[in-house]
C-alpha cells in the first residue's frame, strides 16, 4: 500500500483498475465519517462503473492509490451507492466550506483535502488546502494559500454542511455534458441548486439536455427568468421545446419573451408539431450549404467543436434562403463521401439522392425504420413545399424510444416504439400544446 499523500481533488476522475490491469471504474469522490478526536476518516470512494452506476468501493479493497490510478483487490459491490447517515462526501460536501482558523481567527475556505494512509486499510484526512480572502479582494488575486491540519481549523457551521459550490464546479470543469449531468443529479437537492447557480450558462444547458425532465424542471425552476432564459438559449431547441413544454404555461410564455428572438422562433415552431411526429423530434440547426460550396468549406464546418457528432455527419444541400424553411432541398452530403474527393470538389456535383426526405408529419415509428433500414444517422426533414426545415438525428430518436428511466443502470426494459411510455415521455399532445402556448 503506498503511503504518499493524496489530494482528493487530483484523485477525482482517477481509473480504478482491479488486479488484473482491467479497468472497472472511474473514482468521482472519497467518502469520510466525522469523529470526536480525530481528522475524519476514510470509509471508501464513490467510483462510477460502466453505466453510469455510481457504487461504493471500501477503502479495505483499496491496495494503491498512487501515479494517478487505483488499484483495487477486484472485488467490488455493485450496487447502487446510497449515502448513509454520519457519510460525508469531500467533494460534494466538504471542499467550498469555510472555516475558522484557530490560529489568528481569520476565516479560511477549504479548496483541497489530502488525505493519508495510516495502517493498512486505514485513510484519514491529514491536510487541507485553504485559502485566505484578501482584505480588499481584487481580480488578479484571490487570497494566499495555505496547508493546515485538521485540529487547526473549526468549521463554521455544523459538520459536513456544504456552503461554497465554487470549488465544486471547478473539479466538475473537465467532465463531459454526461458526466457532469450524473455528478449535479448524485447532489442533494439544495447543493444541486447551488452547483447550477454556479455554472455557466452554456454548462448549465449541456448539463440539462442530459438530465430526465422532472430533474430539468426543478433546476430551471429554481432559477431567476432572466438566467433561464439565456440557459435555453444555450440549449439545442428541440431539447429547449421539450422542457419549456413541461413548465407552467404562464412561465413557458415568459421564458419564450425573453429568449432571444431567433431561438425563440425555433422553439416556438418546433412547439407546434406532435411529439411522436418527425416535426417534434427533428433539430432545426443542421447544417445548410449552397450547392457551389467546396468539400474543403463543408469538411471546416463540421471541424468545429461545438457540433454534436450527429449533426456533424452529414450537411444539407439547399437553394437559398440558407436558414429553416429553406429554398429547395437539393440532398444531402455525409462527410464519409467528402473525404472521398479533393478539396475543390463542389459539393452540389456528389450529393447523396438516395436519402429520402421526411415530412414533418412522419410519425417517429416511419422516422425510426428508416434510420435503422438505410444506416443512417441524421434524416432531413422538408415541407410541402420541399422546404428544408429540420433534420432528425439518431440521437433524437433514441431519446423519444427509451423510457424516461434510461439514464438509471437499474433499468432493464424499454417500451416499444409507439407505445404510451414512449409517447408521453416527450411534450404530450398537440391539443395540450395548443392549449398552453397558443401555437397552431
Amino acid at each position: 500500500m503506498s503511503t504518499a499523500r493524496v489530494f482528493v481533488a487530483r484523485l477525482s476522475g482517477c481509473a480504478v483498475f482491479d488486479p488484473a490491469g482491467d479497468r472497472v471504474g472511474r473514482v468521482r469522490d472519497v467518502l469520510v465519517v466525522y469523529r470526536r478526536n480525530d481528522p475524519p476518516r476514510v470509509v471508501g470512494l464513490v467510483v462510477e462503473v460502466p453505466g453510469r452506476r455510481r457504487v461504493f468501493l471500501s477503502i479495505g479493497r483499496v491496495t494503491s492509490m498512487s501515479g494517478g490510478q487505483v488499484i483495487t483487490t477486484g472485488l467490488i459491490n455493485l450496487r447502487r451507492f446510497a449515502q448513509r447517515g454520519g457519510e460525508v462526501r469531500v467533494l460534494a460536501e466538504l471542499v467550498g466550506r469555510s472555516v475558522t482558523l484557530r490560529e489568528g481567527g481569520t476565516s479560511a475556505t477549504i479548496e483541497d483535502v489530502a488525505i493519508l494512509e495510516s495502517g493498512p486499510g486505514e485513510w484519514a484526512v491529514d491536510q487541507l488546502f485553504v485559502r485566505k480572502p484578501r482584505a480588499v479582494p481584487t481580480p488578479f488575486s484571490k487570497g494566499s494559500t495555505l496547508f493546515v491540519r485538521w485540529s487547526d481549523v473549526a468549521e463554521d457551521a455544523a459538520a459536513g454542511q456544504p456552503q461554497s459550490a465554487e470549488q465544486l464546479v471547478a473539479a466538475y470543469n473537465e467532465l463531459l455534458p454526461a458526466d457532469l449531468a450524473t455528478s449535479l443529479l448524485e447532489l442533494p437537492e439544495s447543493r444541486r441548486i447551488e452547483v447550477a447557480e454556479e455554472l455557466s450558462d452554456e454548462r448549465l444547458a449541456d448539463a440539462l439536455e442530459e438530465m430526465p425532465e422532472t430533474e430539468q424542471v426543478q433546476i430551471i425552476s429554481q432559477l431567476d427568468d432572466e438566467r433561464a432564459a439565456d440557459v435555453l438559449d444555450q440549449m439545442e431547441p428541440d431539447d429547449a421545446a421539450d422542457l419549456i413544454a413541461q413548465l407552467p404555461v404562464l412561465r413557458g410564455e415568459a421564458l419564450l419573451d425573453l429568449m432571444e428572438p431567433e431561438e425563440a422562433d425555433d422553439v416556438r415552431f418546433l412547439l407546434s408539431y406532435d411529439a411522436d411526429t418527425a416535426g417534434g423530434l427533428m433539430t432545426t440547426e443542421p447544417i445548410i450549404v449552397s450547392a457551389d460550396a467546396t468539400v474543403a468549406e463543408g469538411l471546416a464546418l463540421i471541424r468545429r467543436h461545438e457540433l454534436a457528432p450527429a449533426i456533424g455527419a452529414a450537411i444539407c444541400v439547399t437553394l437559398p434562403p440558407y436558414e429553416p424553411p429553406t429554398g429547395r432541398f437539393l440532398g444531402m452530403v455525409h462527410f464519409q463521401r467528402m473525404l472521398r474527393y479533393p478539396p475543390h470538389e463542389r459539393l452540389g456535383t456528389i450529393l447523396d439522392r438516395s436519402v429520402e426526405p421526411v415530412s414533418p408529419e412522419t410519425s417517429a415509428a416511419e422516422v425510426s425504420r428508416r434510420l435503422a433500414s438505410y444506416d443512417l444517422v441524421s434524416l432531413p426533414v422538408v415541407d410541402e413545399h420541399h422546404r428544408l426545415v429540420g433534420v432528425v438525428t439518431i440521437d433524437d430518436v433514441l431519446d423519444y424510444l427509451l423510457p424516461d428511466d434510461w439514464r438509471s443502470a437499474d433499468h432493464e426494459g424499454t417500451p416499444p416504439a409507439g407505445s404510451p411510455a414512449a409517447a408521453s415521455r416527450r411534450r404530450g399532445t398537440v391539443a395540450a400544446r395548443r392549449a398552453g402556448h397558443g401555437t397552431a
